[in-house]
């Protein structure tokens, strides 16, 4: 059975953990960058990471973009949200269905 981490900082992410989730508290994008390589190569399938840590991962983030597993999911933070989960969602169901199914009214 397949694991899920939330990565991010502290403020943001620990209350995940009553939820049974694997959390990881990161204070800086090296340490994040480490933590997310060592986790998307063992068994966890499914990887949230708040948005603020995200941006300061794209490259990181990229390498696992068209793999199954791990899904990386962005989740906003304890400092609000960016809209780059909302905008990752878009392009994921864009290039599954071949079109935007999301109308802006």
């Amino acid at each position: 059975m397949y694991k899920i981490a939330v990565l991010g900082d502290w403020d943001s992410i620990f209350g995940f953990a009553t939820l049974g989730l694997d959390t990881f508290p990161i204070s800086d994008p090296e340490e994040g960058a480490r933590v997310l390589k060592e986790l998307a190569e063992s068994d966890y399938g499914i990887i949230y990471i708040t948005e603020a840590l995200a941006a300061k991962l794209d490259t990181h983030i990229q390498k696992y973009a068209d793999r199954q597993l791990p899904a990386i999911i962005l989740i906003p933070g304890a400092s609000g949200n960016t809209g780059a989960g909302i905008a990752a969602v878009k392009r994921s169901v864009e290039k599954a269905v071949g079109s935007d199914i999301i109308f802006n009214n």
